[in-house]
């Protein structure tokens, strides 16, 4: 076996051996040696999965199925392989959990007759593999064959589709892993729920050219997920002004070059629940920056104005889509040191992005902005945007513009997902920021084009204004499910907040479930680098101690400790940002007590901020106690969540 060990800036080979009597069975390990992946090669090849010598993946078949040439695992002929370690270190442009990632990874290398490859990657919090094909030309894939065996005790938290038509803005029910049915498909992230304390969350890593994956259940085999992928788009169809639909689809799934390393198949292990939230693997597996210069992309805080539906008072003008709304937000970002201002939906026609709304002076507003220091932001409908790409990119760099909200997307077939990577490379070249709404999850195109800073793909705080099903659990059930992928724009900061009997949705005057300090919590526990202020400015200017707290509160983090965390149900979260730490809590419907550990400090003694739910938070959600202590590490702080409620920190 061929074994290389590589630190970083250093390559060391250690061993060689090429296979004169192939195996059937080869195995890799984790650097901690508590996973290993059997590959078992016979007429297919198939793969099981270990943990602390458990069985968490039972043997499941992959392979690949082209239109024309010889399929990937069939009848597989293995001509030699390759084993190498891997030590590395990431230095991400812009850093979400943490500001250096240590990349370790055992790699096992499976090269087989028909050129072709098979590449296993194990890590101590996970393991992934994917497919390369070294051939000329190009070929049709017709379909892939991915597929999780599961123990028939298993539980699934599975966010079902209803056709790949979708905005990916799912709940997460949790189901029998045996009910599973091969007529229920699920978006990506799935976890794994065990009877033990193992945890297995299953999604992909650097998509590129290629679908995305959907799991279902397996006709006549109980508790197996299996791979299901849409087909590539013939023909499309627009439905009023922003939705694009596939009337007629081909028969594969993606047409490509030969010559390619395909999308990596992931799977995110840890043995307690907050370790899930402190992996990175889909950002570790994903292709390095492709951009030269990125010292222009800056995240921050952002002001949103569609959530609040510009509702704006005590001002002398009728708010609105209007020049003056727009610098009062405007002055409220300055005020709160706040980087950037969404327009969203309204500022232009959406069929036309030059055609502005005529009660917005878009020159005064971009000047006015720069005067100010604040960014603006750009919404736009997708399919505009992709037939004015050229005019309006260069047209928003000259206004000034800093970034821009692409909605709409509701698809990632083949197409959808190059033009993910066709506007992350575009908008780049014009230094513009990028939010994907109406999108698929994250697979880490983030570190290849930075600017894209965050995406939505989850069933966030919007939805308040016409449902009730953003509850408390759901909310403690997102980061460890829809947030493994990356980053969520949640869009929390809702200022009206609710018990779950008080609750109704308001349009244009929407609120939340759970206490004040559960919104807070979020700036905290959600990670997006791209972090809104979802409420309108005239109710943040009533809460000076709320935005005490939103002001300093960063989008970035240098560092991430899970204290305690259950799934559904609660999270206790440390992070850390130059010489401070953040601390968030937040809880389900039911009421908790914690003890934090302020072990992880240095020394000497520190001024700990809090804001904490008030004595009444029970029945007026909105009650909240602020107040300053000094701590060291050596002490154990006690804190009171109510019920929905959360709690802050701010550590100097």
């Amino acid at each position: 076996m061929k074994k290389l060990f590589l630190l970083p800036g250093f390559l060391c080979l250690l061993s060689f051996v090429a296979f004169a009597d192939k195996p059937d069975t080869l195995t890799v390990q984790s650097p901690d040696g508590r996973i290993e992946a059997k590959i078992a090669l016979s007429e297919s090849i198939s793969y099981s999965v270990f943990f602390n010598q458990t069985t968490i993946i039972h043997p499941s078949p992959i392979a690949m199925y082209f239109v024309d040439g010889e399929d990937l695992g069939i009848n597989p002929k293995l001509k030699k392989t390759k084993e190498i370690e891997v030590l590395d270190t990431i230095f991400p442009v812009v850093a979400e959990k943490r500001a250096v990632i240590v990349d370790h990874y055992q790699e096992l290398t499976l090269d087989f007759a028909g050129k072709y490859k098979l590449v296993f990657r194990a890590y101590n919090d996970g393991l992934a593999y994917r497919w390369e094909l070294n051939r000329k030309g190009e070929i049709i894939v017709k379909d892939e064959l991915a597929t999780f065996a599961l123990s028939p005790g298993d539980s699934v938290y599975f966010p079902e589709e209803e056709s790949f038509l979708t905005h990916s803005e799912r709940q997460y029910p949790l189901l029998a892993a045996i009910a599973i049915t091969d007529t229920q498909m699920s978006c990506l992230p799935v976890l794994v729920k065990r009877k033990d304390a193992i945890r297995v969350a299953i999604t992909e890593a650097n998509l590129l050219d290629y679908p995305g994956m959907y799991l279902r259940g397996q006709a006549n085999s109980k508790a197996k997920l299996q791979s299901l992928f849409p087909p590539y788009p013939l023909q499309e169809k627009k439905v009023r002004d922003r939705t694009v639909v596939v009337e007629k689809a081909a028969k594969y799934i993606t047409k490509t070059s030969a010559r390619r390393s395909f999308p990596w198949r992931v799977m995110m292990i840890s043995d307690n629940d907050g370790g899930l939230i402190e992996n990175d693997l889909v950002y570790r597996l994903a292709s390095p920056c492709r951009l030269e210069d990125t010292q222009w992309i800056k995240p921050g805080k952002v002001a949103w104005d569609w959530w609040n539906a510009l509702n704006i008072y005590g001002v002398d003008f009728e708010s609105g889509l209007n020049t003056e709304t727009y610098k009062y937000y405007i002055d409220f970002a300055t005020k709160y040191e706040i980087p950037y201002i969404i327009l969203d939906e309204g500022w232009s026609d959406t069929e036309d992005l030059m055609a502005i709304h005529p009660d917005i002076d878009l020159p005064e507003l971009f000047s006015y902005a720069k005067s100010q220091n604040v960014g603006i932001i750009l919404w736009v409908v997708w399919s505009t945007l992709e037939e004015q790409l050229d005019s309006t990119l260069a047209a928003f760099q000259d206004w000034g513009a800093r970034g821009i909200k692409v909605d709409f997307m509701q698809r990632d077939d083949q197409k959808m997902v190059n033009y993910y990577e066709t506007i992350a490379r575009e908008a780049a070249a014009h230094h513009l920021l990028v939010d994907f709404h109406g999108s698929y999850k994250p697979t880490g195109l983030r570190r290849a084009y930075p600017n894209v800073l965050t995406r939505e793909g989850v069933h966030g705080l919007e939805n308040q204004k016409w449902a009730n099903t953003v509850t408390p659990e759901h909310n403690l059930t997102l980061p460890f499910t829809r947030m493994l992928a990356g980053p969520m724009d949640y869009t929390p900061g809702a200022m009206i907040n609710s018990t779950a009997r008080q609750f109704m949705p308001v349009w244009d005057r929407p609120m939340s479930q759970g206490t004040r300090c559960h919104q807070l919590a979020m700036y905290v526990v959600y990670e997006s680098p791209l972090q809104m202020l979802a409420d309108t400015p005239s109710n943040y200017y009533r809460e000076p101690e709320t935005m005490e707290f939103l002001q300093q509160v960063p989008v970035t983090w240098d560092e991430t400790k899970v204290l305690d965390a259950r799934i559904s149900d609660y999270i206790v979260i440390a992070r850390k940002k130059g010489g401070q730490w953040y601390l968030g809590a937040m809880t389900d419907w039911t009421p908790r007590s914690f003890t934090i550990d302020l072990s992880f400090l240095d020394t000497g003694t520190k001024q700990i901020h809090i804001w904490q739910d008030g004595v009444n938070a029970n029945k007026q959600p909105q009650d909240m106690k602020v107040k300053t202590m000094t701590v060291s590490r050596n002490e154990k702080l006690s804190i009171d969540l109510a019920p929905g409620g959360g709690w802050v920190a701010i550590i100097e």
